[in-house]
């Protein structure tokens, strides 16, 4: 879990690969050329509760289709067999219940900007996938799907060449021979990504909402002399102002964009540190769980330049701040 904890959910997206007929489906172009599909069936449920899982808190689910012409110019040319020659027919062909997605899956997959097609393995290949991902705002990928040793795994070295982190969801995945996924699995995780258990991955959406702390936001510095302070931070060190502003008992304040607060020593005594900030989420949760443990709450939640933010009392008088962009 320590690998899942490191994400965020809110950039991650989960990718769904060509849980079709033709591959899964005992009549499909897969079985009626002597492939067990079992396997493939096998995994439909346990995709469908992955996918309830993500969509439950807001991970988006994308939804890739194969789909090919029966003339293929491309696939002609080639000179030795492809692997569609390799079938009783060519898989997933263009309007064709083949290339649907099966029918366990059809009725999740009901928003049609969400699934895409692609005519090779991998589904970033002259897909939109790519452009789908940056309008999402999607830095790592749950992937599942068929086949393992396909599609799948051309997509997870698709996905970390293009520097997504990849997490694999094992028991979601089919291969067309089961006895290759441990060398798939064994390659996957040394090269690729990591790999979890729709159990672990659930487990870790389940806590997506939960309020915590997700890393170190900025630092208040109380300094002696601010135009001394602002010559070595901006001038030497390079940082740059984001703002300036002004408290509420006057003193000026300097925010960089690198997360340095400076201003003027706070009446009450000298002090190099005026708080320490932390991004986290939930914070209005947060703040009830704080007044329940009997931690002091020196005031908030109210709104804030970083959305909301929540100034807490640390067991020694340290101000606390947490914040997340929530809605006041």
């Amino acid at each position: 879990m320590t690998s899942l904890e490191s994400l965020d959910p809110g950039r991650t997206g989960l990718l769904v690969i060509d849980m079709q007929n033709a591959f899964c489906h005992p009549e499909g172009t897969l079985g009626i050329s002597g492939v067990n599909v079992e396997p493939a069936a096998a995994v439909i449920p346990t995709v469908a509760e992955l996918v309830g899982a993500c969509r439950r808190v807001g991970v988006p689910v994308l939804w890739s289709r194969q789909v090919h012409f029966a003339a293929d110019a491309g696939r002609a040319r080639k000179r030795l067999p492809s692997h569609t020659q390799k079938r009783a027919r060519v898989s997933a062909l263009a309007g064709s219940r083949d290339a649907q997605l099966v029918d366990e899956l059809a009725p999740l997959a009901d928003d049609p900007s969400f699934v895409f097609t692609k005519h090779r393995f991998g589904c970033f290949y002259e897909t939109r996938l790519e452009a789908m991902l940056r309008m999402l705002g999607t830095e790592a990928l749950l992937v599942c799907g068929v086949t393992a040793n396909a599609c799948v795994e051309t997509t997870i070295r698709e996905a970390y060449l293009r520097d997504y982190d990849v997490v694999a969801v094992t028991d979601c995945i089919a291969a067309v021979r089961p006895q290759w996924e441990p060398v798939a699995h064994a390659v996957w995780s040394q090269y690729f990504g990591v790999l979890a258990t729709s159990d672990e991955v659930t487990s870790w959406l389940e806590g997506v909402n939960e309020p915590r702390a997700l890393g170190l936001g900025h630092l208040l510095l109380q300094v002696s002399d601010l135009e001394a302070a602002e010559g070595f931070y901006l001038g030497l060190l390079g940082l740059t102002v984001r703002s300036r502003d002004t408290f509420r008992d006057g003193r000026p304040l300097l925010v960089t964009n690198e997360g340095l607060g400076l201003t003027d020593g706070r009446p009450e005594g000298p002090g190099p540190l005026e708080h320490v900030a932390f991004r986290a989420r939930s914070v209005r949760l947060l703040a009830e769980q704080a007044t329940a443990r009997g931690v002091t709450v020196v005031r908030g939640p109210e709104p804030s330049s970083y959305g909301v933010s929540l100034y807490l009392a640390d067991p020694d008088g340290n101000v606390v701040e947490v914040f997340g962009e929530e809605a006041p």
